[in-house]
């Protein structure tokens, strides 16, 4: 937007953006403001808004325009515009009144936060504030005292560690300041809680704000008024069952603020007499709570639930530490308070504290130590009775729980729960308390099928030589009655699957099992589970299962008259191809190579009927390509040397179904992928010995790609260059395809954003290039179009896509390596020579774009790939590697804009000593998240 556009349009814009009841308008209004939006007219396009208040929609888009303005785009500013832009914003500040909206106050307070933050040479900010707002505009006031803190900490603003610092250091200072306002504002609006519900509420917010980036000291906490205040507010006063409430955004604040220092304080423990004031504080929330409970008051309910977790959780280490089964912690209590939330009748409240649970559980594995172990018996006991409680349907319940249902995802939460505590109280006693809760005189259904859930998830953790109970419950699920509520029926048969360890212990049981579930394929609504059973039983069963190979081909071949989910075929398609791994090789083609045929004879159907490819149905060939996936996936049959692979008769049949596949569908990307997926699985599972495959199938990729640029045939070349480029009479071969492949790949990379637009052809063309550098080094240096893909790779540096970027290091890392290992090879002084040749052009473009990916583009979880190419690099030439690491740290700014000291020479030569000495990529990689943190 080059012209300044008038207000008028502006306000017309807007306008259409919330008015207009034609979307296309509305789309292109959009549109409009947004490139506004990005131009610098922005700036005095927002102000003037402002000042205008014209109404709340404009006011709106100006406010968040000047937010957005100064978080994202603050230099286009001049340094001397600095001051006025602060004036004005203050000025817009100072005209709020209780009549102005809550959104438009708080992105003018966040902007006026992201101001102070980038504003070197505003020397006081907060004392200014305070001393021009305390009086006339607190509410603002309190807005910006709050949003600040959280805009240090959110890193919404790019400032760098040393700003930061500053920052944090200055609010400590003016902590006192502060501490004292909000002192004031308390007693300002009195002890009546109710009385000014919003101001209480920004108050407690403010200060949480300032405890939770550590502004205000934990030391200074335990005569606070506010945290006095917080428990007034939590403490609901009553009058004999009279219940005075709390209104629930104030308790909401309230519960968020003694969580907010529960957690500083588990992160800095030498703070005792604050510990036990808070821990005091909230064992008197055991009273409220219960009357939350009466009061059908759910919501807080779940606020005392955070604060006992979250005080559970600030002293596990502690109560763990000092219980054992004869003696225990005082403040083991807390377990008591967390389970008191367990038992809640609504599922949401007993959630919040699965995670202290999971965190109890993972120290007690870490430590081993079964005296420590048994203190926690009791608790986990209750807990898996509650949480049993909890896993019931509601009794008038028809059906199964639906995917999706929110009750059947704290279900799968529940049972990943006790997988992880069961090892405390014991997977047997679990079993059989559950089994002597289905003995229970009148049992209901619901409860049955609930501790049939749980026994399920303790399954795999009994001892395979249990016989008192397993054999009852497996006898009982065999004769289930007829007229069993369904949801009973099919967690029984998952239960069945789970004991598939057992079952292949007790073998005696295993065709009464077998028989039990294939009658269960055919019926309504179990079905699937039915087949998720089988899969886990013929994979642990496998040694006994070959004698049933023809009855589950038989079955495979009318399993789709059944209504049962493409995802549990393929699961029970992977069980019996583990028992096809476990044959005899003479026996393996002929029950292959019909199994294969299950799968490619409807293809091929498809293919001849030219049928309309309808997802997710029988005439989407995806479907029947995942089966054949499945089936070579899962695929293992070892070999003796020089033996021919029995797979190999089956593969070469089910090639050209796969080619008429490619051929036909090439155009569409979701069919191409899961088609080179199964041909990449048949490929490993008969690796070298599909030679005669090479030609044919790299001539049908390269023509194709020449096309349709598939990412995915990169891939398989790459799985073609892991398997075929031992053989040297392969790799010309497999150049070639290279080269073939390089032309389409750029073409697509070179478009404008092609790097970021492309991630996953940027990630497979380099694992392509990577393997040929493993397998084929000499000849891939000798390549022509190398200079290329160098320049390529130096491009996708600062990608900022985990996979494609991990891809790009990769070869980094292997083409750098490659200078310095093999040493006995007879090629080792040529390939060292052409890597130093190659280095010494390229090498210092590479360590300054990898030092400015990484401060100004990556993610920091990014940065171990990266940390290894500089490892590479110091091992194969540390002194000039240190030279080209001291000129890519110094083209680095110093300053930000407005001054702002991003890193200080002493700094930047701390890490070039930290990358420099170091040896190990992990530490390479933490001089490289210091660096980041200078410029974020």
């Amino acid at each position: 937007m080059e012209q300044k556009p008038s207000l008028d349009v502006v306000l017309l814009a807007i306008s259409s953006l919330y008015n207009n009841p034609d979307t296309s308008e509305k789309e292109r209004a959009s549109h409009w403001l947004e490139d506004l939006q990005k131009s610098v007219h922005a700036w005095t396009i927002a102000d003037e808004l402002l000042h205008l208040k014209r109404d709340l929609e404009s006011c709106y888009f100006a406010a968040q325009t000047m937010r957005t303005k100064i978080q994202q785009c603050f230099y286009e500013l001049p340094v001397d515009a600095h001051v006025s832009l602060r004036d004005s914003l203050l000025d817009h500040i100072s005209q709020i009144n209780e009549h102005t909206d809550t959104v438009i106050v708080t992105q003018l307070c966040v902007a006026l936060a992201d101001l102070v933050l980038q504003m070197p040479n505003w020397t006081q900010p907060l004392y200014d504030l305070i001393n021009k707002f305390s009086q006339t505009n607190v509410w603002p006031l309190l807005e910006i005292l709050t949003v600040l803190p959280e805009e240090l900490e959110g890193r919404s603003v790019r400032l760098g560690e040393n700003r930061r610092t500053e920052i944090l250091d200055n609010l400590k200072l003016c902590s006192p300041t502060v501490n004292e306002f909000l002192k004031h504002c308390c007693n300002s609006f009195g002890d009546d809680l109710n009385g000014n519900i919003q101001g209480n509420i920004k108050i407690i917010r403010c200060f949480t704000s300032w405890v939770t980036v550590n502004a205000i000291s934990l030391d200074s906490l335990v005569d606070n008024v506010i945290i006095t205040r917080v428990f007034e507010v939590l403490n609901q006063k009553f009058d004999g069952q009279k219940l005075q409430p709390v209104t629930g955004s104030l308790h909401d604040s309230a519960t968020d603020c003694v969580c907010t220092i529960l957690r500083c304080l588990e992160d800095n423990n030498n703070h005792q007499v604050l510990e036990m004031l808070l821990f005091n504080k909230v064992l008197t929330l055991e009273v409220p709570y219960h009357l939350s409970v009466a009061n059908e008051d759910q919501e807080k309910s779940m606020n005392y639930c955070r604060i006992f977790t979250e005080l559970g959780e600030s002293f596990l280490n502690r109560i763990i530490s000092n219980s054992n089964r004869d003696q225990q912690h005082f403040t083991i209590k807390v377990l008591d308070l967390i389970l008191m939330c367990v038992g809640h009748h609504d599922y949401e409240v007993a959630e919040i504290t699965f995670n202290l649970w999971f965190l109890l559980s993972e120290e007690l594995y870490q430590r081993h130590d079964y005296n420590c172990t048994d203190a926690f018996k009791p608790y986990v006991e209750r807990l898996i009775t509650a949480l049993c409680r909890h896993s019931q349907m509601e009794p008038d319940h028809e059906g199964l729980l639906e995917s999706g249902d929110d009750f059947k995802e704290f279900r799968m939460k529940v049972f990943e729960l006790i997988k992880d505590v069961v090892f405390i109280v014991g997977g047997s006693n679990c079993f059989r308390q559950m089994f002597l809760n289905l003995q229970v005189p009148g049992v209901t259904w619901d409860a049955s099928e609930a501790s049939l859930f749980v026994m399920q998830a303790v399954a795999k953790s009994i001892l395979t030589d249990e016989n008192d109970i397993v054999p009852k419950v497996v006898e009982a699920i065999l004769n289930l009655p007829e007229n069993t509520h369904v949801a009973v029926k099919y967690t029984s048969i998952l239960l069945l699957g789970e004991l598939c360890e057992w079952i292949e212990r007790h073998p005696a049981t295993l065709d009464l099992v077998l028989n039990f579930l294939v009658c269960c394929l055919s019926q309504p609504r179990i079905g699937g589970a039915s087949a998720t059973a089988l899969q886990n039983i013929c994979a642990a069963c496998n040694d006994h299962m070959p004698r049933h190979i023809p009855v589950l081909l038989q079955l495979l071949g009318q399993i789709d008259t059944l209504a049962i989910a493409n995802s549990a075929i393929i699961g029970l398609l992977k069980g019996v191809t583990a028992i096809v791994s476990c044959m005899p090789h003479n026996d393996i083609p002929a029950t292959l190579r019909e199994l294969c045929l299950l799968q490619t004879n409807p293809l091929c159907e498809l293919m001849k009927q030219n049928a309309p490819t309808g997802r997710g149905m029988k005439t989407d060939p995806v479907m029947w390509l995942d089966r054949l996936s499945s089936i070579f996936r899962n695929l293992y049959v070892p070999l003796a040397e020089g033996e021919t692979n029995p797979c190999k008769s089956t593969a070469l049949e089910v090639w050209p179904v796969l080619s008429h596949v490619m051929e036909k569908y090439q155009g569409d990307v979701r069919i191409m992928e899961r088609c080179c997926r199964s041909i990449r699985f048949m490929l490993r599972c008969v690796s070298q010995q599909l030679s005669e495959l090479l030609q044919p199938l790299i001539s049908q990729l390269v023509q194709i790609y020449n096309t349709h640029q598939h990412s995915c045939f990169l891939y398989v070349g790459s799985i073609l260059v892991d398997e075929y480029a031992v053989d040297p009479n392969c790799i010309a071969g497999l150049l070639e395809m290279l080269k073939a492949l390089i032309n389409p790949t750029f073409n697509l990379l070179q478009q404008e954003n092609g790097l970021r637009n492309h991630p996953d052809t940027v990630d497979d063309f380099f694992r392509l290039c990577a393997r040929l550098l493993q397998r084929a080094p000499m000849e891939f240096l000798q390549c022509t179009a190398l200079p290329l893909i160098l320049q390529c790779s130096l491009l996708a540096c600062s990608l900022d896509h985990k996979e494609a970027n991990m891809s790009v290091m990769k070869f980094f890392n292997d083409l750098i390596s490659s200078g310095h290992t093999g040493k006995q090879h007879p090629d080792y002084d040529k390939r060292k020579a052409m890597i130093q040749s190659i280095l010494n052009e390229y090498g210092q473009q590479l360590i300054t774009n990898l030092i400015h990916a990484c401060v100004f583009y990556l993610h920091s979880y990014m940065l171990s790939e990266m940390a290894d190419v500089f490892v590479e690099l110091l091992q194969l030439d540390h002194e000039v590697t240190s030279k080209w690491l001291t000129t890519a740290l110094d083209s680095l700014p110093k300053q930000g804009h407005g001054g702002i000291v991003t890193a200080t020479p002493d700094q930047l030569q701390a890490i070039y000593i930290s990358i420099t000495r170091s040896d190990t990529s992990k530490s390479v990689t933490y001089a490289l998240k210091d660096l980041t943190r200078l410029y974020r």
